[in-house]
């Protein structure tokens, strides 16, 4: 009945005439507004009737700003450091809104963290630059933020976001108090000589209590920028991206001068020379203006084509008024390698762009071309950490649908070489070993290097006793142990790099709940007993899971990771023989059993000589299929592999 009374509704004259027209959403881009406008299905371009407009931004038009008002002394140079998950994005929303930059909504969530990773994580991975307006005491300035990530693996972001700063906030989250990467990003700010202001956080970041305060702390103990408008043109490029059209946008901090739109300017790494063909301010969105000056931070367009054009830590000058090169900034020291291989070798050169664009982005990864006998050519990335090389190949997927096979992340040994024909060959008695597959015979070998990391560890005085024992089962040998107040200790041990990498922090995290924190920086390198153990699929090896591990751990390392590949390769019609071997020895097998068909299902009795021969005849089937059939590791069963499960 009710569909009857629908039915007869929709035919009725005016509905009709109203459901021949069609609402459309245009967007202006140059004033940043929309509007909605109703148009007849049979008109072609001109709008019946449109409805009022609407601004979908709240930043100060174009047009209003003039940066030439801002002397350096009015400028605020600042980054937002912490230890990860402390509300260092959620207090940078709060300042945002505060001085107009974005609207004041609840869908404010981590504005600065642009990245799809960085939303699915919940994380900062990139350092991200804002500039505020902010009244205080009837005198306007102009606030430079950059929000910076807080693991451990992405320090290098920090220490290059403190290069452009004068001072830095130094979250500490009310609950959790003064964690490791509290302490890691207190001394990189205190070395550089930047002013810290401590911020306590967390419930009050979200609801905006006190923020202003913060903005009131930054303008008055914060001093402005060692530059001056009469000097020479200088910038310091702290970061880039790459844009498919404009190509190349450098994010500057300029040291001295001031540059226009047309203006030429060069780059002091390469030489080369350059037209400013658009630049402005980040409030977070790009904003452009009509020039940068002395003391301020923002992003430059000058049709840099390629990747290798824009260096970090690059010094930019105008053509006419060449200056000496700014110091720049110290190479990040890659931890952990990988190798990283095209699905088909037809991707090669897509996957090349990518990862050139991708590192452009993030100049902290290291790039060395690499090839192997089952997956053909490919690159060796270094990356900070484990998160890093997850985070990048999660990036390349999303960012660049580049669907991609990472091996097994090994860390930077050493080989000292006995053989004077190896040590005339490498140039040298000591060679650096990143890929497992190139690791020297004993025979050849006086002796091998593993790297060293001097760990911190803070954790309630509860779980001393499991810290240790876990810090114990990874090789590592106690250096100090202090109570930094009445129920918290910092730990600290010299670990094998290898024992670390791949779910220290995961273990550590779980068994004190989620309250200790963990940062490690080099300690060179240490003499170990170490071997390489190949994993075999019946018989062949596989040369993305061979990995360098220490004599003493060599057969439980080889039972777990046979384990493990038994679970997660799925079972095929032939049965799979996993092995773990060291040479031509083996020390651990595990076997996946085969489909089997019930082939007895159709005798219901009679000889035993008929089923024996159906039996007998599949068991041929399958050892012909075994010798002929290929296994597929599964692209994830690379880090499950890896995973140690610690008692």
């Amino acid at each position: 009945m009710s569909f009857t009374h629908m039915k007869r509704w929709c035919e009725t004259p005016i509905l009709r005439r109203l459901l021949e027209f069609k609402m459309y959403r245009r967007k202006i881009q140059s004033h940043n507004m929309a509007y909605t406008m109703f148009r007849h299905r049979w008109m072609r371009s001109l709008p019946v009737l449109s409805s009022s407009f609407k601004m979908i931004s709240t930043q100060t038009d174009k047009k209003d700003i003039d940066l030439s008002k801002f002397p350096v002394e009015r400028i605020r140079n600042f980054s937002i450091i912490a230890h990860i998950d402390h509300g260092k994005s959620t207090l940078a929303d709060r300042l945002l809104e505060i001085t107009g930059a974005i609207a004041k909504t609840e869908k404010n969530k981590q504005v600065l963290d642009k990245l799809q990773v960085e939303r699915e994580r919940g994380i900062t991975v990139k350092a991200q630059t804002a500039s505020l307006f902010y009244t205080h005491q009837g005198q306007q300035y102009l606030l430079n933020l950059i929000d910076t990530p807080g693991h451990v693996d992405f320090s290098y972001e920090v220490s290059r976001s403190i290069s452009a700063c004068q001072g830095v906030l130094l979250i500490v989250d009310a609950n959790q108090g003064i964690q490791a990467q509290t302490v890691a990003n207190f001394y990189l700010a205190f070395e550089a000589q930047l002013t810290i202001i401590p911020v306590i956080n967390k419930i009050s970041a979200k609801l905006g209590t006190n923020a202003e305060r913060v903005l009131q702390e930054v303008v008055d103990r914060i001093p402005p920028p060692m530059a001056r408008t009469e000097d020479p043109f200088k910038a310091l490029v702290f970061d880039s991206n790459f844009d498919h059209y404009r190509g190349v946008v450098a994010n500057i901090a300029v040291f001295g001068g001031h540059v226009r739109k047309g203006d030429k300017i060069v780059s002091a790494h390469l030489g080369k020379s350059y037209e400013v063909n658009e630049l402005g301010l980040l409030r977070p969105e790009e904003h452009p203006t009509d020039r940068l000056c002395a003391g301020q931070v923002g992003y430059v367009v000058a049709g840099m084509k390629d990747v290798k054009e824009a260096q970090i830590g690059d010094t930019l000058y105008l053509q006419q008024q060449p200056v000496e090169a700014l110091p720049g900034f110290k190479p990040a020291k890659a931890m952990v390698f990988a190798g990283m291989y095209p699905m088909d070798q037809s991707e090669y050169t897509g996957l090349r762009s990518a990862i050139e664009r991708l590192t452009l982005n993030d100049s902290s990864v290291t790039v060395q071309r690499d090839s192997s006998l089952a997956l053909g050519a490919g690159w060796r990335l270094g990356f900070l950490g484990l998160l890093h090389m997850e985070v990048f190949n999660q990036r390349l997927e999303q960012e660049y649908n580049a669907s991609v096979i990472v091996t097994a992340p090994t860390v930077p040994y050493k080989a000292v070489l006995s053989s004077p024909k190896l040590i005339k060959a490498h140039g040298g008695e000591e060679i650096t070993i990143v890929n497992p597959a190139q690791f020297p015979d004993r025979s050849v070998v006086s002796e091998y290097l593993e790297p060293m990391v001097l760990g911190t560890i803070l954790a309630p005085d509860d779980y001393t006793g499991q810290i240790m024992t876990l810090c114990l089962n990874r090789r590592a040998i106690q250096k100090n142990m202090v109570y930094i107040d009445d129920h918290r200790v910092m730990m600290k041990y010299l670990f094998p790099l290898n024992e670390i990498v791949v779910d220290f922090y995961d273990l550590l995290k779980s068994l004190s709940s989620g309250y200790a924190s963990f940062d490690y920086e080099n300690a060179g390198y240490q003499a170990a007993d170490l071997i390489k153990m190949d994993i075999l699929l019946n018989g062949r090896s596989v040369e993305e899971l061979t990995t360098i591990v220490h004599r003493d751990r060599a057969y439980s390392a080889g039972k777990a990771m046979c384990e493990r590949l038994k679970d997660s390769i799925p079972r095929q019609m032939f049965e799979i023989a996993v092995q773990a071997a060291i040479g031509s020895k083996v020390i651990a097998r595990e076997t996946i059993k085969a489909y089997r068909k019930n082939v007895l299902a159709k005798c219901y009795g009679g000889d035993i000589t008929r089923k024996m021969k159906l039996l007998k005849k599949q068991a041929e089937g399958k050892k012909k299929m075994r010798r002929i059939g290929n296994v597929e590791v599964p692209k994830d069963a690379f880090m499950n592999v890896l995973k140690r499960k610690d008692k």
